[in-house]
């Protein structure tokens, strides 16, 4: 019995192996697998079938079939913001505007009104506020909620909502939200809210994947107004945990036709997550005081193509002045980092913004082994001193800014489910540029020589960690 089971598992290492070759990304990655999966199966095949995906196929097919329940709805929402003249015309947008539009199956809409939240207090107060005076429905949705003074002054705020007869509906991620008690989703539930995690790891076959995430931190009142960025409902990103007594990150109030984006997103994570279609208001709707561009652009790993890949490369690429990026977690891939030199080889001004002391010990000690790739061709890396640096932010030239959840890794990049809001807009670029700066100003320059000068086993521990960059 023993020699079959060692002969079966020899054979599955095998054919996994040829999958492997088929499907994954790089040549290096293939190789990697192919050979441990043949040679050392016993350890290989579970982090193969666990980690080894970069496609969750559950979704994806999933979109397909029931696609008339959500999607069906964003061609109504392009046509009605055309005939209502929310869209932006091909005069008026530039080539990096059109791919993502293109990306995010959604048009660019003006009339939209997007309101900079600068840390935790500002920005769970805003949504406070909009949940108080919502109408017919509330859309949740957090990778961490916690049962903390936050997450419990959340729950009260949408159970009143639902007392008053609204529909509420609260997504979370079950790993990102791993110590939340069932009590809490029970209390929820039994006081009229829909609460649910998002389990991707539901499914059989390609669809049960541990490694997938969703990391997605948005609120969506009656299809008006949506709130995107970097926190998450914890007292942490109040800056009152013990570990991070400071906590910087920055959300986004998106008031307008392009608040519909992150509906979509948000309704295709139910249909998923719970197996059933939304009845949502789809009608665009303008800010009073509505006169900027934006758009919502999901991203994940049931999209055709890499949506946040070629979001990010075709900024870089455009960029003819200025690139400024805050990422807690900076650890991009060869093409990303490739871009980044080229622009800075074009004389572009490319600032990179991560923590000084952060969350993740394994990505931080990873990042000292680009600052030598970063240094040779001028592009500055700062490091924010006061506390923990969170936000996720881009500023491109004068007049295109964005905020949301994705990193500069590898999972935001390609395994987690993500959000970002881009504006087109030289005062909301005005607005994103003082901040960054204000943000600078509270931060050293990273040199070489932080790596370099180091020890030899220092040196080859950043390496080592580096080599699981794919996974951190």
């Amino acid at each position: 019995m023993l020699g079959w089971i060692l002969v079966a598992t020899h054979l599955v290492g095998v054919v996994s192996a040829v999958r492997a070759v088929f499907e994954t990304r790089t040549s290096q990655g293939s190789i990697a697998w192919a050979l441990s999966l043949v040679f050392v199966p016993y350890i290989a095949l579970p982090s193969y079938w666990l980690l080894g995906q970069s496609r969750f196929d559950g979704y994806k097919f999933l979109r397909r079939r029931r696609r008339p329940v959500p999607r069906a709805d964003t061609s109504g929402v392009r046509k009605r913001a055309r005939d209502l003249g929310f869209s932006v015309g091909p005069e008026q947008k530039d080539r990096r505007l059109a791919l993502l539009e293109r990306l995010a199956s959604m048009p660019f809409t003006s009339r939209n009104h997007v309101e900079l939240l600068v840390n935790g207090p500002a920005t769970f107060e805003r949504i406070f506020a909009a949940i108080a005076e919502a109408e017919h429905y509330v859309l949740v949705e957090f990778y961490t909620l916690s049962d903390d003074s936050l997450g419990r002054r959340l729950a009260e705020e949408l159970a009143a909502r639902a007392a008053a007869g609204l529909r509420v509906h609260v997504l979370f991620d079950e790993v990102g939200s791993y110590d939340l008690p069932k009590a809490f989703v029970e209390g929820l539930r039994k006081r009229g809210v829909l609460a649910q995690s998002f389990e991707s790891s539901r499914g059989r076959g390609p669809a049960a994947r541990l490694n997938f995430r969703n990391h997605r931190k948005l609120v969506v009142v009656d299809g008006r107004i949506a709130f995107v960025g970097g926190h998450n409902a914890s007292e942490l990103y109040l800056g009152e945990a013990d570990e991070f007594p400071h906590w910087r990150d920055t959300h986004v109030a998106v008031h307008g036709p392009a608040a519909l984006g992150a509906q979509v997103a948000f309704a295709e994570d139910w249909l998923w997550a719970r197996g059933e279609g939304l009845d949502l208001a789809w009608q665009p709707t303008p800010a009073d005081d509505g006169d900027m561009t934006a758009l919502v652009v999901p991203s994940g790993p049931a999209d055709i193509v890499e949506t946040a890949t070629l979001m990010l490369l075709e900024v870089i690429h455009s960029a003819q002045r200025r690139l400024w990026i805050a990422s807690p977690y900076f650890v991009p891939e060869s093409e990303i980092l490739l871009a980044l030199q080229l622009a800075a080889l074009h004389g572009v001004d490319v600032r990179i913004l991560m923590p000084e002391h952060s969350d993740e010990r394994f990505v931080h000690l990873a990042s000292y082994s680009y600052l030598t790739d970063l240094d040779r061709v001028g592009i500055r890396l700062y490091r924010y001193l006061p506390g923990m640096m969170h936000q996720k932010v881009i500023l491109v030239d004068d007049a295109l800014a964005s905020v949301g959840s994705l990193n500069m890794d590898n999972r935001s990049l390609r395994l987690n489910f993500e959000m970002t809001t881009w504006v087109h807009d030289t005062k909301f670029a005005a607005e994103v540029e003082a901040m960054l700066l204000a943000d600078f100003e509270r931060s050293r320059l990273s040199k070489t020589e932080e790596y370099t000068g180091r020890s030899f086993w220092f040196r080859l521990g950043v390496r080592f960690v580096r080599l699981f960059a794919p996974i951190l």
